[in-house]
């Protein structure tokens, strides 16, 4: 006699037989409406027999396929579409997560990452709770995923035997255990990320009125290019605050971001004696230099090359979150910050004439100084998923510190089109960039294609590798290349520090003087060749009132240069 424990579990089930079941599958995912009328026919019978204990799967992929007979039927617009797929859409991540929910409130897309449903779903379902209502185009979208899941993860599967237990709407007594200690897992787990999140807090908070303290008093050094000497308890709270940094990195960071630290009150600058109106310059945003030497000390401690990149991501999502607010004093320091932290790893060479004192003063004024390995394609999708006013200036940044850097029209080309679209209406017909433009009409850009055409047509076969190559370099380059065109010489395109070679020697060359010589040459004499004399006359020169010296009044004698001219040569 074998075990209750070993018998196999039995679901009634609301289809008369297999067949049945396939046939409604099939018309569910048919694209005739006819068909799926049917098949929803079908399915409210099976609730009918079922009562309450439908399955939920059975119940979302229902309201999904009605929502698309509407649609296709066309007897709604576009606004009631909108609400009822939202309306499916929400029911049906709130009916597939609610089992794994306990007492404590999990987030939801955790809940649905467990079950492999796209995160983009769950925010679908977010817009339609708590936001602007999305459009249809992505409700349709949203519909066929979620059909396309459901198919997957639940119909599918049951073509293979019994019913998935995951599904069944009711719960299982056997699981009442795992779900209570899972829920006490989580409700530990929560007070230890509030207790951390309060630690994070208190830490910062504490740095704050060191800082604040420090200050006190000395309004001249805050004028001034020094910061007061910190207090005895900062070296302490630093080393607490990196100590904490190595435990929960990303815990203090959001910290960081939030209004009152590095994104401060108009109460703290006025503390530090900072000028507000700075955040309306959002075109090129830059850190009050008082606020950004408030900071330095914890920003320098903290310094690490994943503490930069950690940074940097955070700095970038916080702006992309604030294109659907209006916080422009938010959306300035988020921007100033990303600046300040590109210019600190910029390589350029700008500062040529500075003392030493004056490097030494600006250097320590960077949250870092030597220069670390961003990830710099990261960077530029970011930038530009996140588009706000100062985005043409950090794309700017961006592709001018790029180790391997775009070609220069592309990039000209993606600042002008990021320009184009963030910059603000009134500014819309008074843009820089769209002045210097040329206004192109059809035939002007007929005739530039006409001209192209004869261009390529009229260049020999040896020359187009070589007319392509000078397409790439800059104008005044191309103009060069194309004098020196026919000549055993070139213009050098590569980036060389010319600083490192003498002059008149050039990388590569051997210190055989033969090396220059030129592959075919003839030589003659400088007493063979002509010379032509000058005019006796004088030249007038403007700012000289005497007469230039002629030929007549040469210091050497004509059997001096004579001799020195039978011993030269050229080629």
């Amino acid at each position: 006699m074998k075990k209750k424990g070993s018998e196999k579990k039995r679901h009634v089930v609301a289809w008369v037989n297999k067949a049945e079941w396939d046939q409604v599958l099939e018309y569910l995912y048919s694209k005739d409406p006819a068909l799926q009328r049917y098949a929803l026919q079908r399915i409210s019978a099976w609730k009918a027999r079922y009562a309450n204990s439908t399955p939920v799967a059975v119940e979302c992929t229902g309201d999904l396929v009605r929502c698309q007979v509407l649609d296709r039927s066309g007897q709604l617009d576009g606004d009631d579409l909108v609400l009822l797929y939202g309306a499916a859409l929400v029911r049906f991540v709130n009916l597939i997560t609610e089992k794994q929910q306990g007492k404590t409130a999990r987030p939801l897309r955790r809940l649905a990452g467990n079950l492999n449903i796209p995160e983009w779903v769950v925010d679908l379902r977010h817009n339609f709770t708590h936001r602007k209502l999305p459009t249809l185009k992505w409700c349709r979208k949203g519909c066929k995923v979620v059909l396309d899941w459901l198919q997957q993860e639940y119909w599918s599967r049951q073509l293979g035997g019994g019913a998935n237990v995951d599904w069944d709407s009711q719960s299982d007594g056997e699981d009442e255990e795992m779900d209570l200690k899972r829920q006490e897992d989580e409700l530990i787990e929560r007070q230890r990320e509030m207790e951390a999140y309060k630690s994070a807090r208190e830490l910062l908070i504490s740095y704050e009125k060191e800082q604040f303290q420090a200050s006190e008093g000395s309004k001249e050094d805050l004028r001034g290019n020094m910061w007061p000497a910190p207090l005895a308890d900062m070296s302490w709270i630093l080393a607490e605050i990196k100590q904490f940094a190595l435990e929960s990195s990303e815990l203090l960071m959001d910290v960081l971001l939030e209004d009152g630290f590095l994104v401060p009150t108009p109460e703290q600058l006025d503390i530090l004696g900072c000028d507000s109106s700075d955040s309306h310059s959002l075109t090129e945003p830059r850190i009050p230099q008082t606020f950004l030497r408030f900071w330095l000390p914890l920003l320098k401690v903290l310094n690490s090359q994943s503490f930069i990149h950690l940074l940097l991501e955070k700095l970038f999502v916080e702006l992309k979150q604030l294109t659907t607010e209006q916080n422009n004093h938010r959306a300035f320091y988020i921007s100033a910050w990303i600046s300040e932290l590109i210019l600190c790893n910029s390589n350029k060479f700008e500062y040529h004439f500075e003392t030493k004192t004056q490097k030494k003063a600006r250097m320590k004024d960077r949250i870092f100084v030597n220069r670390i390995h961003l990830r710099w394609q990261q960077l530029l999708s970011a930038c530009l998923d996140a588009p706000c006013t100062s985005t043409p200036h950090l794309l700017q940044l961006i592709l001018d510190d790029m180790e391997h850097p775009l070609p220069l029209e592309t990039r000209q080309r993606l600042v002008q089109l990021c320009s184009i679209y963030t910059q603000p209406a009134h500014l819309e017909l008074h843009h820089p960039l769209q002045q210097k433009q040329p206004i192109y009409t059809l035939e002007s850009l007929h005739e530039k294609l006409q001209h192209s055409r004869h261009h390529s047509r009229s260049t020999a076969a040896p020359e187009r590798s070589e007319s392509s190559q000078e397409h790439k370099l800059p104008d005044v380059l191309v103009e060069k290349a194309k004098l020196l065109r026919g000549s055993p010489w070139q213009v050098c395109v590569d980036k060389v520090l010319w600083k490192n070679f003498p002059l008149g020697k050039v990388p590569g060359q051997s210190d055989d003087p033969s090396c220059l010589m030129v592959e075919n040459h003839t030589t003659m004499t400088v007493f063979d060749q002509p010379v032509e004399l000058e005019n006796s006359s004088t030249h007038s020169v403007p700012g000289v009132s005497a007469p230039l010296r002629t030929v007549e009044g040469l210091l050497w004698s004509h059997s001096d240069v004579n001799k020195l001219k039978s011993g030269l040569q050229l080629f």
